[in-house]
């Protein structure tokens, strides 16, 4: 800056009061430049990385009780992050949906091939209760039911029970071959299919 100033000024004897201004601007400009990132000395952003902590060490585990139906009540365990002020850890359990297989809750290997679904409905302590929240086949059990040249049929309906729950039936069906039929295949006509649907509909009903 003082080369910069030293050379204007001997300049200034020749040129006129404008040039003089300009000068004076474009001093000021480089001053302000050479003030203005002072951050850069610091090292980085402010703040900085927060230390990275295991998250596992501010959680807890929680039993799962299965209804009174199955024959094994302990089926499991769940996980969830400890009570922090207003975050209430049996608030975040409520409504977690579980998915747990029907052969390790009555211990019976034959009905491996179904899926159970519990919903928790209530904590108490280190216990979760749970209620059944829905009923699925495993993937290898409905892949082993489609075949090619059939005709398969899908419906569903929802239905009341007794004690005022609405539940969502599912029914598969599927066309099969006659005891003397020569033909490959055994499809159905659109309209067989949708009168095989009303009559499933009527009878889950």
């Amino acid at each position: 800056q003082a080369v910069l100033a030293q050379a204007i000024g001997s300049r200034n004897q020749t040129l006129g009061p404008s040039f003089r201004f300009r000068a004076r601007e474009h001093l000021s400009s480089i001053a302000m430049a050479v003030g203005k990132n002072k951050r850069l000395t610091k090292g980085g952003k402010k703040g900085g990385k927060k230390k990275a902590g295991d998250p596992f060490l501010k959680k807890e585990w929680y039993d799962i009780k299965a209804p009174s139906m199955f024959r094994v009540r302990n089926c499991g365990k769940t996980l969830i992050t400890r009570t922090q002020g207003t975050k209430i850890a049996s608030e975040g359990l409520k409504g977690r949906v579980l998915e747990v297989n029907l052969a390790d809750l009555n211990q019976d290997d034959d009905q491996a091939f179904r899926k159970i679904k519990l919903c928790i409905e209530e904590v108490q302590g280190r216990n979760c209760l749970t209620d059944f929240h829905a009923m699925e086949l495993t993937r290898d059990k409905l892949y082993s039911l489609v075949r090619k040249w059939h005709t398969m049929i899908e419906g569903h309906v929802d239905v009341k029970t007794t004690d005022g729950y609405m539940v969502r039936l599912f029914v598969i069906a599927f066309t099969q071959k006659q005891a003397n039929q020569v033909a490959t295949n055994c499809y159905a006509q659109s309209a067989q299919i949708r009168k095989i649907r009303r009559k499933m509909m009527e009878i889950m009903i």
